[in-house]
This record gives structure tokens, C-alpha cells and sequence, in this order.
């Protein structure tokens, strides 16, 4: 796709009123992945395309990826290396376009293969980061990932010689997804926007995941749109925002509720895209028309709301998150040397992440009013910023009750009620 791609779709999208909403689909099977694209294409809704890729592409083995095709198991996703050139065109074509760009999804800390496999077929658009998609997801050595994701970056920005614009999307606010307290979410999710850039990226969105808390999350978007205008002030970028991504409701009516509450949460944010989540989700992969329900469900009530931004820098998240983003810039110039170094010393810490490259000194808990905070901030440059309870031990009771606290509050059997906001 030439011209302004992924990101000026969302932007004109935005410009006239509509939210984007995605799903996050990925089939095996040729005919399935092209029906899927079809059907969110065709949905009551102004929406944009995934690919999303199986857990064997994700982390490079491309030999059991293949293998499977030729035996015909189905994968979780969307091989996209593993499938020839002309498969993935006949899955594409007449489908993506100016009007319904197409996204790969993946997951991976390496994934200079994937890129070249979708560029070689005519796409321009994913996501990812060298934090994000590294510390929760294995233990490939953080500073392998940032290799790779330098490589990856200055790969897929070579494409606007062509006259395209590629377009890359931080998953750094959604980090383990849950139980992480807003403000590292937002201090990583600039900064890996402003790796992107930094590699020759021009085209951004950075994510934030819903939370525990309405007001809470409305601030930390407030707070990531203030950093991104601060640090990105010569790239057309917008603001992703994720459906919870924890153990979600298990009822329809606690699903529905939650979704909708996470599109209230864009709109009103001024957020220009929605990663939606599907009333199935707490049981399996959701089939295709059950994307499609929420897809339209979600514009249907991001239609109803009215934008009501707060200020952005008016915040307990906004003076933690930029508190952090600050300390990591002034390490090193160079950002990936700068990000090695604040993992090292513990600056950035993601709690309950067992990755070997991550301190593990910081707690976090759930207050009475469900909003996420520090339990404790280990080595963060927070010190007289964040109100960390760090004299409290978090239990494993406490860490599990936390775990279920989306679900409990949402389905209506268990405990009626939504989360305060």
C-alpha cells in the first residue's frame, strides 16, 4: 500500500468522527484467514484487518511450522513465513486496500523474518517492541531483543523509499496485561514509540490496556498522549487501546459490560483505535462471528460517547511515568543502551515478571477502590513520587484475588457491581 497506509487511515477515520476497532484473529488455514478478513471488512463498523501469527512463527521455529502445514494441523494463528508468497496474496486479494489495511500481529523478540515475509507480500503494518514483546513473553536475553528489534525497525522503514509509510504499533502498554500499574505501561510504551522513531519509524501507535479502574485509565492515557506530543513531535502517531487483557468475564452480560466500558475509555480519551475482546475469550479462541459481534458492538457504543480528554499532565501516573521515561533518557544516548541499563539497575521492573533480565524487586497491589498502585517500587526513580505501601508483603492469596478481580466485579453471579470509576 503507497501513500499514507495504516496510520492515515486511522487518522482520517478519527478525523471524521469514528473509532477503529481490530480483532486480534489469526487462522491457519488459507480460506479461513481470508473469510475472517472478509468479515471484518464487512462489519457495522469503521475497522482494519490482523494477521495475527502462531505461537511457532512467534519464537522462530519455522521447521514445526511447516511441518504442520504439510500434515495439515491447524496452528493458533497465521504462518506467514512458513506460507509461500502466492498463498498470501490469493488471502489478501481484493480484500486489503486503501480502505481496510491489514495489521500482522505476532509476538516476537526476533522478528526480522516476519517482516520481511510481510513486506514481501505488499504489507507495511505491525506491532510489537524490544521490551514488550521480550520480558513476558520467554527468556531470549533482553539485549538480543533489542538487536533485533533495531534491525527489524531500519528493515521495515526502508520501505518509505518505496513510497509507502510503515506503521508500527508499541505493545508496551499492555506489559504482562495486568497487575502492572499504569505508569510504567505508559513510561515503556513512549519509549518504545520512541525507539520506532528513533530506527527510522515515522508512522507510531502506542498501546495502553485497560486496567483495573475507569478514572485511572483515563488518566494514563491523558498522561501517554502528553508524553508522545513531548517526544514525538515530527511523527504522525494515535493511541491504541487495548480490552482488558486478563482473565476476563466469563458471562456475556459481564464481557459486553467491559468491552463497552473500554470503548467508553477511547473515545472519551480522544484514542483513535480499539483492540476489541469477544465474549469468549474466557473459554477459548473466539470463532469469526463472534469478532465480528464485537467489533460492532464496540462501534455502537463508541458512537453514543462523547470525547471528554482530561489534562494530560495532571496526574499521579503522569508524574511517575514521565519521572521514569526522563531517568532512562538521561542514561545513554543511544535508547537501546539506555533501556539495557535501566533494567539492569532495576530503574524499569516489571512486577511479577520472572524474566532473568528483570530486577523482580517491584510489587504492586489493588486498592478498595481498584485502582492498581505500588506495593513496592524496588529501584525505580520513584522515590517521593509514587506512594508505595512497601512496608505490606503481598501474599499469594492477595496475588491470586488480584488475578480474578475483572471477573469477580463483572460477572454478574458472583459480584454484582462494576469497577469503581
Amino acid at each position: 500500500m503507497t501513500g499514507d497506509g495504516f496510520g492515515g487511515f486511522v487518522r482520517r477515520a478519527h478525523d471524521a468522527g469514528r473509532l477503529v476497532v481490530q480483532p486480534r484473529m489469526g487462522m491457519s488455514e488459507p480460506a479461513r484467514m481470508r473469510a475472517g478478513l472478509l468479515a471484518t471488512r464487512d462489519a457495522a463498523a469503521t475497522t482494519v484487518g490482523t494477521l495475527t501469527l502462531d505461537s511457532y512463527t512467534r519464537v522462530g521455529d519455522l521447521e514445526s511450522a511447516e511441518l504442520a502445514l504439510l500434515e495439515g494441523v491447524s496452528l493458533n494463528g497465521y504462518p506467514i513465513v512458513s506460507h509461500d508468497r502466492a498463498t498470501t496474496h490469493q488471502v489478501l486479494d481484493g480484500i486489503r486496500g486503501p480502505g481496510f489495511p491489514v495489521q500482522v500481529r505476532h509476538g516476537s523478540a526476533a522478528p526480522q523474518d516476519i517482516f520481511r515475509a510481510l513486506m514481501t507480500v505488499g504489507l507495511d503494518a505491525s506491532e510489537g517492541g524490544p521490551v514488550s514483546y521480550c520480558l513476558p513473553y520467554g527468556r531470549v536475553p533482553l539485549r538480543e531483543s533489542v538487536a533485533n528489534w533495531a534491525e527489524s525497525c531500519a528493515l521495515l522503514a526502508a520501505l518509505r523509499e518505496t513510497g509507502a509509510e510503515p506503521h508500527l504499533e508499541t505493545f508496551g502498554g499492555c506489559v504482562l496485561g495486568q497487575l502492572c500499574p499504569p505508569s510504567l505501561l505508559v513510561a515503556v510504551s513512549a519509549l518504545e514509540a520512541l525507539f520506532f522513531y528513533r530506527h527510522g519509524i515515522r508512522s507510531i501507535s502506542a498501546s495502553y490496556a485497560q486496567q483495573t479502574h475507569a478514572r485511572q485509565d483515563a488518566e494514563a492515557v491523558a498522561a501517554l498522549r502528553s508524553l508522545l506530543g513531548e517526544l514525538l513531535p515530527d511523527a504522525e502517531w494515535h493511541v491504541v487501546v487495548y480490552a482488558y487483557m486478563g482473565l476476563y468475564p466469563e458471562t456475556p452480560q459481564g464481557a459486553y459490560r467491559l468491552l463497552g466500558q473500554a470503548a467508553e475509555l477511547a473515545v472519551a480519551s480522544g484514542s483513535e483505535r480499539l483492540i476489541v475482546k469477544t465474549v469468549a475469550e474466557s473459554r477459548r479462541i473466539p470463532t469469526v462471528q463472534e469478532n465480528v459481534d464485537a467489533l460492532e458492538y464496540a462501534a455502537a457504543v463508541a458512537a453514543r460517547t462523547e470525547r471528554a480528554p482530561l489534562p494530560g499532565t495532571a496526574s499521579q501516573t503522569y508524574a511517575e511515568a514521565s519521572a521514569l521515561v526522563n531517568a532512562v533518557l538521561e542514561m545513554d544516548d543511544d535508547l537501546g543502551k539506555a533501556l539495557l541499563s535501566a533494567f539492569a539497575l532495576g530503574y524499569l521492573d516489571v512486577p511479577y515478571c520472572l524474566h532473568p533480565d528483570n530486577a523482580g524487586l517491584s510489587r504492586s497491589y489493588i486498592d478498595e477502590d481498584g485502582r492498581l498502585r505500588w506495593a513496592d517500587i524496588g529501584r525505580m526513580p520513584l522515590a517521593g513520587i509514587a506512594d508505595a505501601r512497601s512496608s505490606h508483603a503481598i501474599t499469594s492469596g492477595e496475588l491470586i484475588a488480584s488475578l480474578s478481580y475483572i471477573r469477580r466485579s463483572f460477572d454478574p453471579e458472583t459480584t454484582p457491581g462494576a469497577v469503581s470509576g
